[in-house]
């Protein structure tokens, strides 16, 4: 039976340094390969089989996994903060990063992280482009007004970006300089533009067959609508990934990190160590979900009688997340369920 290859790759813009070890920890071989496609390709075919290959998870290594994992007997992607840890060193360059990774694959001490498939994670590659046109977004909103008010204008706060509105307020407004006109039309069609951009990614995510049920789902628990479920889903990936609610917590940043020692346990603020799409997305959703859940709007007064109004909001994110585990595992619709009281 031949004997397995382990190969360790520290991965950037234009270059990738690997580094290939035998079980016995003895270098077969190093170097650097071209970080594109068809190098890369060409670099597999030299290579001893069989063969299993660990990356850091960065911005690059996306398209290097998709492109190795059919030709690896196994690919594995480092946790980039766990690997820290684990690879601290007075010397550090590519050739003992990739080493080191080679190393780490080799007794099985790899922090692997979770890769979601590729179809999920080009839908919320859309997702968070969504996102960042909504940012865009209110960044021309708030330079609108901050237009106005630089040269004195009276306007309606609520009514400012109503298109009728803005137009007519352009033809009436007195002593205001041509150039601030202009910036105000360019910011206008440029909102215009956004707007009609985040409409038409979100019809094509609510549409894509492979997420739209999951979605519709999600969607019966009060309180969740449908930038809340898509981002779940798209995030998340694939629920069974979790065997808790309290680890689902954990990963969408509602708790704080624990710390122990000496027998001492206590808790910080809460951990930056997240999926900061989901925690933002939850934690405005919580903001909105008692209006609209009579659980969450008691587990909210809960919580608010201690007097934190964020601990409150926090407490109805974590909520949030244990109806949608639980909807998202079960594939069912969301039922509340109401406890008999003792007679």
């Amino acid at each position: 039976m031949e004997s397995m290859h382990y190969i360790g790759l520290d991965i950037h813009k234009k270059m990738i340094a690997f580094c290939i070890k035998s079980k016995e920890g003895a270098i077969v071989d190093h170097g650097i390969v071209a970080a594109n496609r068809q190098d890369l390709l060409e670099w597999t075919q030299t290579l001893p089989w069989p063969w299993m290959v660990a990356m850091e998870a960065t911005l690059f290594t996306g398209w290097v996994y998709d492109l190795l994992k059919p030709y690896a007997a196994a690919t594995k992607v480092a946790h980039p903060q766990m690997l820290k840890a684990i690879t601290a060193a007075k010397k550090k360059n590519d050739a003992a990063d990739a080493e080191k990774i080679a190393d780490l694959l080799r007794v099985d001490l790899i922090p692997e992280c979770y890769m979601a498939p590729l179809e999920l994670r080009e839908l919320r590659r859309i997702l968070r482009y969504r996102n960042h046109i909504i940012r865009m977004v209110v960044k021309e909103k708030n330079k609108i007004s901050g237009l106005l008010m630089e040269v004195g204008a009276t306007y309606a706060k609520k009514r400012l970006h109503g298109k009728r509105y803005f137009h007519r307020l352009l033809e009436t407004i007195e002593d205001v300089p041509e150039s601030v006109i202009n910036m105000l039309q360019l910011s206008r069609s440029n909102l215009e533009l956004f707007m009609v951009v985040q409409k038409k990614l979100m019809r094509a995510l609510k549409a894509n067959p492979l997420i739209c049920d999951r979605v519709k789902r999600l969607m019966t628990i009060p309180g969740i609508g449908e930038v809340t479920a898509l981002t779940w889903v798209l995030e998340v990936g694939e629920p069974e990934r979790f065997t808790s609610i309290g680890k689902a917590v954990s990963y969408c940043g509602l708790c704080a990190a624990q710390k122990e020692s000496a027998g001492k346990s206590y808790r910080g603020p809460i951990s930056k160590k997240r999926n900061k799409h989901l925690q933002t997305m939850l934690v405005e959703a919580a903001k909105l979900a008692p209006y609209r859940n009579p659980q969450l709007a008691e587990i909210y007064k809960k919580e608010l009688a201690k007097g934190h109004r964020n601990r409150a909001t926090l407490a109805v994110a974590r909520k949030l997340v244990a109806y949608l585990l639980c909807v998202d595992k079960s594939k069912q619709a969301f039922e509340l369920r109401v406890e008999a009281k003792a007679a």
